[in-house]
C-alpha cells in the first residue's frame, strides 16, 4: 500500500483501487520538481502574453467556408465537417416546460479528450497543454494534452497534425481511462467525446506548448477563474481517487472556521473512500434515474434553421425574442500557434454568466451531494444528473419563485463559510462565446430537508464516482463540479 493512503474499501476492484491510489498519491503532490509552481506560473503567464489572438465579431456574410443553405437554413461549412447550426423543436411536461423551438450545434462525431501520464520518481503526472480556443475568456487556458474533434485530427481544417495524438490511437496503448461523456445538453445534440487517459513509460518528446503536472497542481489552478478548461476538468473528473490521509491542503486556520474545516474534511473523506453508509443504494439510484427518463414526455423533432419561432436572425447574430438563453454569432481569428493560423467560425454565446452549485451536506456522518436528473433537449437519453443548481438565472427573472430552479436561492444566498468552492470557469471555447459559469459547492446544515421532489437524490462522492465510469450518467456540468469538488479536501 502507497503509504499516507487510505486502503480500498473491500469488494472494488484491485485494478481500479491501485489505480485510485495511485493519482490520489499525484493530489497530495501539489508542487513538483519536474515544473514547479514557479516555474509553471511563469510559463503559463508567458503564453497568454504572447498568445494574444484576435477574436472579432463579423457578420455572418463575412464567414469564410460558412454559409446558410439555401433549402433549410442551416448554418454549414462547405467541407461537410465540423458542425452545423440547425434547428430543433422539443416538447416535454419536465417543469411543465411545454413545447419550444431552438437553434442547436448539430457535430455528429465522437472527439478525444486524453491526457498523457506518466511516472516522475513514483509519482504520476498530467502531460497538460497551453491552448488557445477563441471563445476562452482569456483566450489560452490549461487543456489536456489531446483535444481534437474527428474533423481536426483526420485534417478537414488542412492544418497541422494534431501534437501526440499518436499516444491515444495506438493499439498497444495502456489505456487507464476510457469512457464516453456528453457535452452541453442545451446547445449540442447528442455530442459526445472520449475521455482518455493512457500512461507512457518511455521518453515522451519535449515541446514548449506542454509541461508535466500532478494532479495536485492541477486542483491548485482549479481555484483560479478560467485558468483550466472544461475538457481537463471532464478528464480528471473521471479519474477514480479515494480518501486522502494527512494534513488538510489548505489549512482554515485556527477557531471554529478550523473546526468546521476538519469535521467537513471528515466527513467528505467518508464519502470519497465509499466506507461510510449512503443515503440510497446504487441499485436504487439507477431505478430512480431509470424512471425518472421513463415517467417524462420527451420528444423532439430536426426542423429547418429558417424554420425556428421565437428566434430572429439579424446580419450578425441570432438571439431569441425575449433576449433570453444564448445568440449565434460569427467570428473571425488569428492565431498563429494554432493548427491553422487564421479562419472564421460561428459561436454559441450565452446572454449571461451561469449559475452550477452542487447542495452538500452529511447524512449520518458522510457528505452527500443533491443531485438533479436534469433534461436537456440534446441529451442523448433525456436526462442526466446535473448539478442541483444548473441555469442562467436571467431565464427565471420574472417568474414566481415555484417555477425558478429548485435551491436557487440558498446557493446564491449562502454565507461565505458554507462556500467550500467558488470560482468561475469556462465551458469549451471552440464551441462557445465568453460562456462560464459560477461554480459552487455550498454546505447547508443538518435543518435542510433530507427529503427532496422526484427529481432529486442525495449521493455520496463515491457513488459520483462510480457512475462517472459510464457514459450517458453525469452531464458535463456535473462532471466539472465533481473534479472541483474533489480539491477541498
Amino acid at each position: 500500500m502507497t503509504a499516507g493512503l487510505e486502503t480500498p474499501p473491500v469488494g472494488a476492484s484491485v485494478g481500479a483501487s491501485v489505480l485510485a491510489l495511485r493519482l490520489t498519491e499525484s493530489a497530495a503532490a501539489t508542487d513538483s520538481p519536474v515544473c514547479p509552481n514557479a516555474s509553471f506560473d511563469t510559463w503559463f503567464a508567458r503564453h497568454r502574453e504572447a498568445n494574444r489572438f484576435t477574436v472579432a465579431r463579423i457578420p455572418f456574410a463575412q464567414l469564410s467556408g460558412w454559409s446558410f443553405r439555401e433549402s433549410d437554413g442551416n448554418l454549414v461549412h462547405t467541407s461537410g465537417g465540423f458542425f452545423s447550426v440547425v434547428g430543433l423543436e422539443v416538447n416535454t411536461d419536465w417543469q411543465g416546460r411545454g413545447t419550444w423551438a431552438q437553434p442547436i450545434l448539430d457535430q455528429p462525431e465522437v472527439g478525444v479528450l486524453g491526457i498523457l501520464v506518466k511516472e516522475f520518481d513514483g509519482v504520476l503526472h498530467c502531460l497538460m497543454q497551453a491552448k488557445m480556443e477563441p471563445g476562452n475568456p482569456d483566450t489560452v487556458q490549461l487543456s489536456p494534452t489531446v483535444q481534437a474533434t474527428r474533423s481536426n485530427y483526420t485534417g478537414v481544417h488542412g492544418g497541422r497534425r494534431t501534437t501526440f495524438l499518436e499516444y491515444f490511437t495506438d493499439p498497444d496503448r495502456s489505456t487507464l481511462v476510457d469512457s464516453l461523456q456528453s457535452e452541453q445538453g442545451s446547445w449540442f445534440l447528442r455530442k459526445r467525446n472520449r475521455n482518455m487517459v493512457v500512461e507512457v513509460t518511455g521518453e515522451v518528446p519535449d515541446h514548449e506548448n506542454f509541461r508535466w503536472l500532478t494532479l495536485g497542481q492541477i486542483h491548485r489552478l482549479l481555484g483560479d477563474d478560467n485558468v483550466v478548461n472544461m475538457d481537463t476538468r471532464s478528464v480528471v473528473a473521471c479519474m477514480p481517487f479515494t480518501a486522502p490521509a494527512g494534513p488538510r491542503r489548505l489549512d482554515a486556520g485556527a477557531g471554529s472556521g478550523a473546526a468546521a474545516a476538519s469535521r467537513y474534511r471528515e466527513v467528505l473523506g467518508l464519502s470519497l473512500s465509499g466506507r461510510g453508509g449512503a443515503l440510497h443504494d446504487m441499485e436504487g439510484i439507477l431505478g430512480w434515474l431509470t424512471e425518472a427518463k421513463a415517467r417524462r414526455e420527451f420528444s423532439r423533432r430536426l426542423l429547418p434553421l429558417s424554420g425556428v419561432y421565437g428566434w430572429h436572425r439579424s446580419d450578425t447574430e441570432i438571439s431569441h425574442a425575449e433576449g433570453r438563453h444564448f445568440t449565434v454569432v460569427a467570428v473571425d481569428v488569428r492565431a498563429e500557434t494554432r493548427e491553422v493560423t487564421d479562419w472564421s467560425q460561428p459561436l454559441i454565446a450565452p446572454v449571461e454568466q451561469g449559475v452550477a452549485a452542487f447542495v452538500v451536506r452529511p447524512i449520518d456522518g458522510v457528505l452527500h451531494v443533491l443531485m438533479h436528473a436534469k433534461v436537456e433537449a440534446g441529451l442523448l437519453d433525456v436526462c442526466e444528473l446535473a448539478p442541483t443548481v444548473q441555469c442562467l438565472p436571467v431565464n427565471y427573472a420574472d417568474l414566481p419563485p415555484e417555477r425558478r430552479p429548485a435551491h436557487l436561492e440558498t446557493v446564491l444566498r449562502a454565507p461565505a463559510e458554507a462556500v467550500r468552492f467558488d470560482a468561475v470557469l469556462s465551458e469549451e471555447g471552440g464551441r462557445f462565446h465568453h460562456a462560464d459559469n459560477r461554480y459552487l459547492v455550498v454546505e447547508v446544515g443538518e435543518d435542510f430537508p433530507v427529503e427532496q421532489g422526484p427529481d432529486h437524490r442525495w449521493m455520496t462522492v463515491h457513488q459520483l464516482m462510480d457512475l462517472v465510469r459510464h457514459s450517458r450518467y453525469l452531464n458535463v456540468q456535473a462532471r466539472s463540479l465533481l473534479a472541483c469538488l474533489r480539491t477541498t479536501w
